[in-house]
């Protein structure tokens, strides 16, 4: 049998915890050896979960780039901004690298983590989770088997769901583009990807963008509220109640995401909660934060061919991530709803109904997209284990061409214009 492949954990928060669970269920394939991580509770708490010693054990990465190199691969999984510099050092000490999206957060440092890992041989898998969904997996395999003819229009919305949005991106980590970065690199880099995955290697010739912050400011906040929800006298009529979304999913039990990452050290309790809630920042009004990023926004895309693209991303939703596709081509429609992928031919006048293997082992099947997240790290390990980097399904130059479209859009929004795409979306 092989040995495992070595990984080192840089960013010991819930991505990082979550990829690092398949060191759990499958000892033989990947064996964490080592954890960077600033915050002693995160560092601590998966170092005593694998076991990992004290020697290996860092509060900066800067300390793995010093030492010689002692594992395979590393999965960086610091925030947006503290992407880059980890990357590239650690890719010239000869790493495989596993990095959450996004890549960076300018198109600059996309390109120089991009040629360093190039340059180096290693490989770069960026976290397009949603490449590795068995679902997407089937819709692309549908679109390249000719199922629908050639596509023509492809409508694709991210639903962020109303409580996520307010907790991510009004009171969290992505709520300010200066601390990470705009709503669209952040939030839907996954989606713009899917749609040049889609697109099947066509370039994008031009691309517009409308969106903004609504409703999340200041002058919409109820007369009488408070400036923290606990202390507020009208908190029960608020959907985006900090006690609603925390503290009573705990009171029932409820500690995953998103009550455990509110409480960084400390496991999340009905006391911790309510703490971080007294003091931290998530318990503040969602009117009196200091967010800035757009809470919905609409890119549309035309690429080579005449194939056109739209997409939207709307904060105010039921429904949390589960995206919408359909998918229009000159012999059918392909449509997928979050739950029920179908395609309709136009010949024979039919519908037909796709199902896929949704089970994958541990704990990855209770996340929000953990099924993708196990196929990830899965094709990923496999890669690095077999040197095989067609094992992966987001590769390095692939993935810079849909993050350049990203900003490219975000740039279309910016300045009201619509933009011509240069040859490096592609």
């Amino acid at each position: 049998m092989p040995s495992p492949v070595k990984v080192i954990v840089v960013g010991a928060g819930s991505r990082g915890q979550t990829y690092s669970d398949f060191a759990s269920i499958h000892p033989d394939r990947m064996q964490v050896v080592g954890i960077a991580d600033p915050r002693p509770f995160a560092r601590r708490k998966l170092q005593e979960r694998y076991k990992v010693a004290d020697e290996d054990t860092f509060d900066d990465w800067h300390c793995v780039a010093k030492r010689e190199k002692f594992a395979d691969a590393v999965f960086i999984c610091t925030p947006d901004r503290l992407h880059k510099d980890p990357a590239v050092a650690l890719a010239k000490k000869g790493y495989h690298i596993l990095l959450e999206k996004p890549m960076a957060v300018t198109e600059e440092d996309c390109t120089e983590i991009t040629e360093t890992c190039i340059q180096s041989g290693v490989m770069l898998v960026v976290c397009h989770v949603l490449r590795y969904d068995p679902t997407i997996r089937k819709i692309k395999e549908l679109i390249d088997s000719g199922a629908i003819g050639d596509i023509i229009h492809i409508q694709h919305l991210e639903p962020v769901g109303f409580y996520h949005f307010a907790h991510s991106f009004v009171r969290g980590n992505w709520r300010n583009e200066a601390e990470s970065s705009f709503a669209l690199l952040a939030k839907s880099c996954h989606d713009l990807d899917l749609i040049h995955h889609w697109a099947g290697g066509r370039r994008c010739i031009k691309v517009s963008s409308f969106g903004s912050l609504s409703h999340f400011q200041r002058e919409n906040k109820p007369p009488g509220a408070a400036n923290r929800c606990l202390d507020c006298s009208v908190e029960s009529d608020c959907p985006y109640s900090a006690k609603k979304i925390y503290l009573d999913r705990v009171k029932m039990g409820f500690t995953r995401w998103p009550v455990s990452v509110i409480c960084s050290t400390s496991i999340p309790d009905i006391e911790s909660v309510t703490e971080a809630l007294k003091a931290g920042p998530y318990g503040r009004c969602v009117y009196e934060c200091d967010n800035d990023v757009c809470s919905n926004q609409v890119v549309n895309m035309e690429f080579e061919g005449g194939l056109t693209a739209s997409f939207t991303m709307v904060a105010f939703t039921e429904e949390l991530c589960l995206r919408k596709t359909s998918i229009c081509g000159s012999r059918g429609e392909l449509s997928y709803n979050g739950h029920e992928l179908r395609v309709f031919d136009f010949l024979t006048q039919t519908s037909t109904k796709y199902e896929v293997d949704m089970n994958v082992p541990g704990c990855f099947s209770k996340a929000g997209h953990g099924v993708a997240d196990y196929h990830l790290v899965d094709s990923f390990i496999s890669a690095v284990a077999s040197g095989d980097p067609l094992l992966i399904q987001s590769g390095a130059k692939e993935t810079l061409a849909s993050h350049r479209l990203v900003f490219e859009a975000e740039r279309a929004r910016l300045e009201s214009r619509v933009v011509l795409c240069g040859t490096n979306c592609v």
